[in-house]
């Protein structure tokens, strides 16, 4: 799995704040957050057995590896092991109540690059390597302790300025997660997320997908016991079977660069560098003065983050994150402005595109939710994609788990 996706043009490999809400930071910063957050953890799976983990750096200790003891308040700070693969400490498996039960309440410090992970039927396994280190579950592992595992996460950053919480399927989707953040002023906002019994439906869609293109979307489909375990993302299909999808991207590439050989693309960085021009010569696509992109392979594209899309820079970035995102909606030959004038009704529309997310957004109760690391780009002034709640003065943050199977 990707260890922390990155977001926009920031470039950074932890969990981090998108830009578009940097300005509601700013704008905020003299009044700090509470030192805790309590967050309600709501199952209703289906399933009475039901853990929790809370995992994240400790802003207010250093940044130090954070876990969550099982009783929900305890903090747990893992020392260096003497050896790799060591066991925890500490029992940091929060059950749930059964479902339908109500919810469990948990509290939080500050914490950066947070993630709430859930599993179903068993607990999951962390460990421990020297530094120290946390070694999370792996969807992509064999030999991983929690592969047969129903499991699955949401993803926050609870600072002094504000909460910011998405769900994501960026990696993998199993059991769908849903959010609400009620603020100090009674506010609420929410992510509805996927529906119960979304796994199958994503699954059927997958294998639909491959009955019409012939491509090996179906591929990303794990299943345990004779029913569906997890949908990959193609970047994760791929870790498992690097030939998968190799050349998908091929001629779409080809006329993009063949397109923008003529025409300027115009990029929006929605920060300080605004709207930068590119063209394609000799073989690159080169924004003077900035850098230059070769032809992305597929793996590339649904990456963000490999061949041409790891160059370092944040302008780079910022570029990286737009062109990306635009090759994953295959939007890049109908639009030379990304990614203003981009409408989400349009994305996906052209073969060929990435069908996986375009699958999340379409089973998706209000259409949000990360399916690709960059489904934060949107045009400024933009609908949302991504699936988030954020706030300068969180109360409250309800997680609520839907079963994962239908009927």
């Amino acid at each position: 799995m990707l260890s922390r996706r990155k977001f926009l043009g920031a470039g950074a490999a932890t969990l981090a704040i998108p830009t578009a809400i940097g300005a509601v930071v700013s704008a905020t910063r003299a009044s700090a957050t509470a030192p805790t957050l309590n967050i309600d953890l709501l199952n209703n799976t289906g399933s009475n057995t039901v853990y929790a983990y809370v995992t994240g750096l400790a802003l207010d200790n250093g940044n130090a590896w954070f876990l969550l003891q099982a009783d929900g308040q305890t903090p747990y700070y893992p020392a260096s092991p003497s050896s790799t693969g060591s066991p925890l400490g500490a029992n940091c498996a929060i059950p749930l109540n059964a479902s339908g039960a109500g919810a469990r309440r948990i509290t939080i410090p500050h914490l950066a690059g947070g993630r709430i992970w859930f599993s179903i039927g068993a607990p999951l396994t962390f460990l421990v390597n020297p530094g120290p280190a946390l070694v999370e579950p792996s969807v992509t592992n064999p030999s991983d302790p929690n592969i047969n595992t129903l499991w699955d996460f949401c993803e926050f950053t609870y600072n002094k300025d504000q909460l910011y919480a998405n769900i994501s399927a960026v990696d993998f989707f199993s059991i769908p997660v849903a959010l609400k953040l009620t603020t100090a002023s009674g506010g609420t906002q929410s992510v509805a997320g996927l529906p119960a019994g979304a796994l199958d439906t994503v699954c059927a869609r997958l294998s639909s997908q491959s009955a019409a293109d012939g491509q090996d979307w179906k591929q990303l489909i794990v299943t345990s016991g004779g029913r569906n375990l997890r949908a990959l993302s193609p970047t994760n299909g791929i870790v498992r079977n690097p030939s998968l999808f190799s050349g998908y991207y091929s001629g779409y590439v080809s006329q993009v660069w063949q397109k923008y050989s003529t025409t300027p693309l115009a990029v929006d960085t929605q920060a300080q560098w605004g709207v930068v021009n590119g063209t394609v010569s000799g073989g690159l696509l080169t924004f003077p003065g900035v850098g230059s992109f070769s032809q992305p392979s597929a793996a590339d594209i649904f990456s963000c983050s490999t061949g041409p899309f790891s160059a370092p820079g944040a302008e780079m970035g910022a570029l990286t994150a737009r062109i990306s995102a635009a090759f994953n909606r295959s939007t890049l030959l109908s639009d030379a402005n990304q990614p203003d004038r981009e409408n989400p009704a349009n994305y996906y529309k052209v073969s060929p595109t990435n069908h996986y997310a375009r699958i999340i957004h379409a089973t998706s109760q209000d259409g949000r939710g990360y399916a690709f690391p960059y489904d934060d780009v949107v045009p400024t002034g933009g609908t949302d994609q991504s699936g988030f709640v954020h706030g300068p003065n969180p109360s409250l943050l309800t997680v609520t788990l839907s079963p994962v199977h239908g009927g």
